[in-house]
């Protein structure tokens, strides 16, 4: 069982010591410093995503703020025309609109909280990648 274990022991280090000759350090610093690239991109990415989604929400918010004005004059009109089914059809239609509103709003509001969870770590992450590129250059 010694002699397995002295043999297992001496390839283990032959095997290492091959390996650590294969490998550049260099290499390995450029794969690494890709990597980081590679993930501040996608983290930039996401926040151009996230602020479009932002956009296409408020431009739905608004039409439905819209939509709900109109609704306003609607009821108006169907009272002054003596038509109060239809006023009544016009108010409920609108309260289910302001609901909609409220939702839209609510979701406008996560998405500025993740915007702005996504813009300090997109700024912590240049940091890093700049230092690792600092110190990636001097090595």
């Amino acid at each position: 069982m010694g002699l397995l274990s002295r043999m297992s022991t001496v390839v283990k280090s032959k095997m290492n010591r091959i390996i650590d000759n294969a490998e550049n350090p260099g290499e390995t610093l450029d794969y690494a410093y890709e990597k980081q690239l590679e993930q501040l991109r996608n983290v930039k990415k996401g926040v151009v995503e996230l602020v479009t989604t932002k956009r296409r929400l408020q431009l739905q918010a608004k039409k439905v703020q819209t939509g709900i004005g109109k609704l306003d004059e609607q009821a108006a009109q169907s009272l002054s025309a003596g038509r109060e089914d239809l006023a009544r059809l016009a108010l409920q239609r609108k309260q289910t609109s302001v609901y909609e509103l409220q939702d839209l709003e609510e979701q406008i509001a996560n998405l500025e909280g993740e915007q702005q969870k996504l813009t300090t770590a997109e700024q912590r992450l240049q940091g890093k990648v700049e230092a690792f590129r600092s110190r990636k250059e001097i090595i």
